[in-house]
């Protein structure tokens, strides 16, 4: 297998509590894993190498949290909102109705257009899910589509479509189309919101996709209070989304559960919602990822980095922190983190995902928010951005 030395590392932060945060570092990817990681003084040889003349690297980004298969935009709504009016999740069916009518081709078309742009901003790992099919063809054509993706999920229980009852719906999704989908999915996912799935209905779709052998995730006290986390925590989901209204409860809970809270600043940054207290989630030691929720509604973008920037501005997180949280958080949440091939840390074993800023630490992420800094990004041992100056034979 081929391999490729990475060296001049000026600050490489590898979530690895043994090597911490090394300086004048050197990394060894051997086809599709990381085989050595240390000091740039006395690496190992390799096939190739790249000289990262004192930039700074980190794991690539692990975006838990997407809505990627779709049809059409929302600009309309977005308007409305910049104008005054709040969002309730409304414009859901919208996207349902044009990715309905998309074709098979156009929605895979989309999806990689907007991988191939999250790639560009150093995102290595990505968890997509269904929910703008809302019908048995549908769900299952979304998932089959998301294929492409790290990690699917599925979220029939987005929300209940025009013409139907609410719990005739649940008892659809937790029947006919979670049997459709279940073999073509990693995880299942549930909108306990207002307006959307109440306690009941989210734990018995919660509960039908544990029977069929899925991962678990919710989300959660988006609009308002409310029992998504508390049901999360219940059923041992890995991951509750969104946590923007939370109470002295909802945090302990969190902070005495394998639960990962997932915060989406850029969500409610559009949506005008008041930014999670990721600040009282840590404290009381919850563990906390960061992800894009990209959609065509409530979040359109793929800016990592952004989430980042905005973690460390408004939402009281260090940099370290929120860069852990967008990386080793979000491999948490996947359930990723741990063993061969894990993701979100930069150790030997580790799956061979780096990206390399065009920066000499990772504090200039918030120190220059809405600077594009990606320098090269590699993925699996690819180099999926290479970098400018190219590799060298050794």
């Amino acid at each position: 297998m081929k391999s490729t030395l990475i060296t001049g590392i000026g600050e490489l932060t590898t979530n690895d509590p043994e090597l911490g945060t090394l300086h004048d570092a050197a990394v060894v990817m051997t086809g599709n894993r990381i085989s050595w990681v240390g000091s740039a003084n006395n690496p190992p040889d390799a096939d190739t190498m790249v000289d990262a003349e004192g930039r700074a690297a980190l794991p690539g980004w692990v975006d838990s949290h997407t809505h990627l298969v779709f049809a059409g935009d929302r600009t309309s709504e977005f308007i409305a909102r910049t104008a005054g009016k709040p969002y309730t999740a409304g414009g859901i069916n919208e996207t349902v109705r044009a990715t309905r009518a998309a074709s098979d081709e156009q929605l895979q078309h989309n999806l990689i257009r907007h991988l191939a742009e999250a790639t560009a901003q150093g995102t290595t790992c990505l968890e997509t899910k269904t929910g703008y099919g809302l019908t048995v063809h549908d769900e299952l054509r979304a998932a089959k589509t998301a294929a492409l993706v790290d990690e699917v999920t599925f979220l029939g229980a987005h929300v209940v479509p025009p013409g139907w009852d609410a719990d005739d719906y649940t008892h659809h999704v937790c029947t006919d189309m979670l049997d459709a989908v279940a073999a073509h999915v990693d995880w299942c996912d549930v909108f306990c919101e207002r307006g959307a799935f109440d306690a009941d209905q989210t734990t018995a779709v919660l509960r039908a996709a544990r029977e069929r052998g899925l991962g678990l995730r919710v989300h959660g006290n988006q609009l308002g209070p409310g029992p998504g986390v508390q049901v999360a925590v219940a059923e041992q989901a890995a991951s509750v989304d969104h946590c923007t209204h939370l109470d002295s409860a909802d945090i302990d809970a969190l902070a005495n559960s394998d639960t990962v809270a997932t915060l989406l600043p850029a969500c409610d940054a559009c949506t005008h919602q008041p930014l999670p207290n990721a600040r009282a989630l840590l404290d009381a030691g919850a563990t906390v990822a960061l992800a894009t929720n990209c959609n065509p509604g409530s979040s359109y973008t793929t800016s990592m980095a952004y989430c980042v920037a905005t973690a460390v501005l408004q939402m009281g997180m260090s940099v370290a922190e929120a860069v852990r949280a967008a990386t080793w958080g979000g491999a948490r949440a996947l359930r990723r983190e741990t063993g061969d091939g894990a993701v979100g840390v930069v150790r030997p074993g580790a799956r061979a995902d780096l990206h390399l800023l065009d920066a000499p630490s990772a504090a200039w992420l918030a120190y220059r928010p809405g600077v594009p800094l990606t320098y090269a990004v590699w993925r699996e041992g690819h180099d999926l951005v290479p970098p400018p100056g190219g590799r060298q034979d050794r």
